[in-house]
């Protein structure tokens, strides 16, 4: 990006942040939600819903199915969708996956737990009441969801010489099991809908993988596993929209834009995982803590040109559209204050409707993460909970209004 590009879109922002500030107290408009009946498609940058742009503000709540599942905490699924809807948001990132632990969806390779199933059946049904859609994402990264390293230990079970968790992206065993569990839940029939999981348009899309990451830094592995996992996938669901799950880490594709990376790579590549045919659109991440060693005037350089340098880029080179995904501010770190939290929110809010307000491919944003009351001990330092949190509340719901004005 130009120098003088740089100076037009960080005038652009402050002017877009000050517009913000002054509506945020504006009176309250009710959005009305209806359930989901079309399938939301994509054409260049943009999200289309029967032929009009189609926008969103959403939020994460990775716990939906866990708690489905548990009678004494069900009701919370329901409690969460009101609450959502009730403030305009129309998107939510939940899992669609729960490997070999507690609650877990799949209790071994293939073999799945009915009830668990049945608790993702009626959290897309609630989602669907309230008009909210819903991105689906098939395996985490990570070891709470049990993730590519259960699926490594069940290889390494069945006689396979594994020897990392990274082995997940190339070992042929442990492509075959994340083949066979996509396969399983786009052909599901929802116990409640009765709609199978690929005809449902309540999904929004589904998300290959929850922020891939590997070790091998020349981006290959990764790479690979995208393009075979995106194609399989498509071969069974052409209904819905597929992203990777990423979380905008640069690698090898444009090796000059690592200078926007956090200090350092992931092993996946925005550019090139992106550029996958059957990949629909592009999603980024972000905390601040990854910029956590360096003062506040650091960390929001860091945080204004990742943003703006991700939204140009799926613009001019991917030509796809792009979701803020995942973003929050941590109540746990040193110095944090509510007004710090609610200043993250409202830049971020305000680069996404500027680009969706300006035909620009960032149509949403999907705030870490909604809990409602009661839920205190998982509290992981970044839930919202709107009764107890006014402020950020009033700047979500804000946010949903203005983004569902956008014609």
């Amino acid at each position: 990006m130009g120098f003088q590009n740089l100076v037009l879109m960080s005038f652009m922002m402050i002017l877009c942040i000050s517009l913000y500030v002054n509506c945020i107290d504006i009176a309250e408009e009710r959005i009305v939600a209806q359930r989901p009946n079309d399938f939301i498609k994509r054409n260049g940058t943009r999200f289309f819903l029967n032929g009009k742009p189609h926008y969103f503000n959403g939020f994460n709540a990775y716990w939906l199915m866990i708690f489905a599942a548990d009678p004494s905490t069900s009701s919370k699924v329901t409690t969460v969708f009101q609450e959502a809807s009730k403030h305009g948001l129309n998107l939510a990132r939940t899992w669609a996956f729960n490997d070999g632990g507690y609650k877990a969806l799949q209790t071994s390779p293939g073999i799945y737990d009915e009830n668990v199933f049945r608790a993702l059946d009626a959290v897309i049904s609630e989602a669907g009441k309230y008009g909210i859609r819903l991105i689906l994402s098939l395996v985490d990264n990570w070891k709470a969801g049990g993730g590519k390293n259960q699926y490594v230990q069940w290889a390494k079970q069945r006689g396979q010489s594994v020897r990392t968790e990274d082995d997940f992206f190339s070992n042929p065993l442990t492509k075959q099991f994340y083949k066979n569990h996509v396969k399983t839940v786009l052909t599901r029939k929802n116990t409640v809908t009765g709609l199978l999981y690929k005809d449902d348009p309540t999904i929004f899309s589904w998300e290959l993988m929850n922020e891939p990451r590997s070790l091998d830094l020349s981006g290959k592995q990764v790479q690979d596993w995208v393009k075979e996992m995106a194609a399989y996938l498509k071969s069974i669901d052409n209904n819905h929209l597929l992203q990777v799950g990423l979380e905008g880490f640069y690698g090898n594709s444009i090796p000059q834009r690592k200078q926007f990376n956090p200090g350092y790579e992931g092993g996946s590549d925005f550019i090139s995982n992106n550029l996958v045919p059957e990949i629909d659109y592009a999603t980024i991440h972000l905390y601040p803590q990854w910029m956590s060693r360096f003062n506040q005037s650091r960390q929001d350089v860091f945080i204004e040109r990742w943003v703006s340098m991700h939204i140009q880029d799926a613009q001019n080179v991917l030509r796809k559209p792009i979701l803020l995904a995942e973003f929050g501010l941590n109540s746990r770190i040193r110095g944090y204050t509510v007004a710090q939290r609610d200043r993250l929110y409202a830049k971020l809010y305000n680069w996404t409707y500027f680009s969706a307000s300006h035909k620009g491919p960032c149509a949403g944003a999907a705030f870490w993460q909604l809990f409602v009351e009661g839920m205190e001990n998982m509290a992981d330092g970044y839930e919202i909970v709107f009764q107890h949190n006014p402020s950020t509340t009033n700047i979500i719901s804000q946010q949903s209004l203005r983004m569902s004005k956008i014609q």
